[in-house]
Order: C-alpha cells, then structure tokens, then sequence
C-alpha cells in the first residue's frame, strides 16, 4: 500500500508544523542529488520524484486549509470549504452552529471521477519504483544469460527460464523476481509460499527468488523467516535472496551460486 503523507514523512498525525518542517528536512536530505548520482538514470529520477512527493506532502500539511482537506479525505469525509459568512439580517432567525460529528474509520474513499488527486501522487510514485526495478532486473538478467524466456507464475514481475550457454550442457537454474514496497517477513513467506507452486522441471532443481523492495527489514526476522519457510516441503529447491533497492546489496545465503553474486553486481553496476 502507498504511503500517506504522515506515513512519508513519518510523523504522527497530530504533529505540529515545527515537527513536519523538522521531518521534512530529513527525509528531503536522504534524496539529495549528491547521493543518488552514482545510481542508474531511472534512479535519479526515482529520487526526483520522491523528493517531490516530499515536497508535496510538506506544502499540504504546513497549510492549514490543504491539511482541513487531506485529513477530511484520508478520514472518508466530504470536506466544505469554509464560505464568507452572509451579512445578518434583521429577520432571519440565529442558527445554532452545527455540532462536529465524530470521525469514523473508513477506508480511503474513492469519487465519482476516480482515484484522488493524494492517491494518484502516492501510487504514482510507487509504480514508478517497481517500473524501475523491473527494468533494471530485467537488464541484469539478459547480460547474465544473453537469451531467456518467461512463464506465467502469479505474484512475479519476471519469471526467467535461461538458454543454456552453446559451451555448456547444463541448463540455467530458473529466477524469479517479486518486488514489494517492504521486504519483511510477512513478504517473504508470502514470495515463499507463491514461489513453490513452480512447475518441477527435472532438469533445473534449483530456483532462485529475487525479492527487492526500498525498505528491507533487519537481517534476524528475514533469517527466521527463511528457515520457517524451508521446512515446508516443496517440488523444486528454492533460494531465496531479499535485495534492498537503495543500495542493491543483499542477503546472500552461503550457498548461493555463483550466478546470484554475478546478477548483483549487474544490478549495482547498471
């Protein structure tokens, strides 16, 4: 699910302005220029529009009227701008102001003209993070193997089944690649589980699971969650190796091929 602004810049939602300036200011500083400019071009624009994302959520919630309507929106109520009040008349009756009805959980709700306007910037920025991990991988796998082809697998972004090199007669292990905005242990088991269902192929015994995301969760809960994993019984030897996009490094298990150190250094280098 994409970040909403509080969420973005990860503050509570009754912060004060001083606190989202303060917040602002560091999360704006982790997309500076100087330090995504030895990533790839698509990268560097991941960074440009993350910043702006930033910059969008800062101006909203620093303006008292914008962050009336992004609380209303993100709460499921309709928000009324507030309207110059009519010159009284001497033969109207007073109206009691009206009483605030009390906020309701309700799920982010969506107009009659489709998705809002806070919605499409935060899923915008989130599909253009998997657009470009998908393509760089995509890149890395076909400087790998030179030739491959896919098959349909639900939950993947790539499925990859390599040629065998013309020097070679042995074949490729399969690689699949599932991107998730959080690689944690729920993602895991879950990138786990959808991965098992792979077709035997007596000739490639062993798949290996690239699973990237730009937030990867501490080394201990993806290694519980790997082991948990691998004690249930599957048709084809799975691999899996949870890759952090910002920095393209990796938990590499010790018995890893060579193959998966080679598609990683591709991806840090592309």
């Amino acid at each position: 699910m994409a970040k909403g602004f509080y969420e973005l810049l990860d503050i509570a939602p009754d912060a004060s302005v001083d606190d989202i300036k303060r917040a602002f200011r560091r999360e704006i500083a982790k997309y500076h220029p100087d330090k995504v400019q030895h990533l790839g071009k698509e990268f560097q624009e991941i960074a440009a529009n993350k910043a702006a994302e930033l910059t969008r959520a800062y101006k909203t919630l620093t303006d008292p009227a914008t962050r009336a309507e992004y609380d209303a929106e993100e709460e499921g109520e309709p928000f009324t701008p507030a309207r110059p009040a009519a010159p009284p008349s001497s033969a109207s009756t007073p109206t009691p102001p009206a009483q605030p009805s009390a906020r309701q959980p309700a799920a982010e709700p969506v107009p009659p003209g489709g998705a809002s306007v806070f919605q499409q910037d935060r899923a915008g920025a989130n599909d253009l993070v998997q657009r470009a991990t998908v393509m760089r991988f995509r890149t890395a796998l076909t400087g790998e193997f030179r030739s491959w082809e896919e098959f349909s697998l639900t939950g993947f972004q790539v499925t990859c089944i390599p040629r065998a090199a013309f020097w070679s007669l042995k074949l490729p292990p399969r690689v699949l690649g599932r991107f998730v905005p959080q690689v944690d242990g729920p993602a895991l088991t879950e990138t786990w589980n959808m991965a098992a269902r792979i077709p035997k192929d007596s000739q490639r015994e062993l798949c290996i699971i690239f699973l990237m995301g730009p937030s990867i969760a501490p080394a201990g809960e993806l290694a519980a969650a790997i082991k948990d994993s691998q004690r249930k019984p599957t048709s084809t030897k799975l691999l899996m190796v949870p890759v952090n996009t910002r920095t393209w490094s990796a938990h590499v298990p010790t018995d890893a091929p060579p193959v998966v150190k080679s598609l990683l250094a591709r991806l840090k280098s592309a």
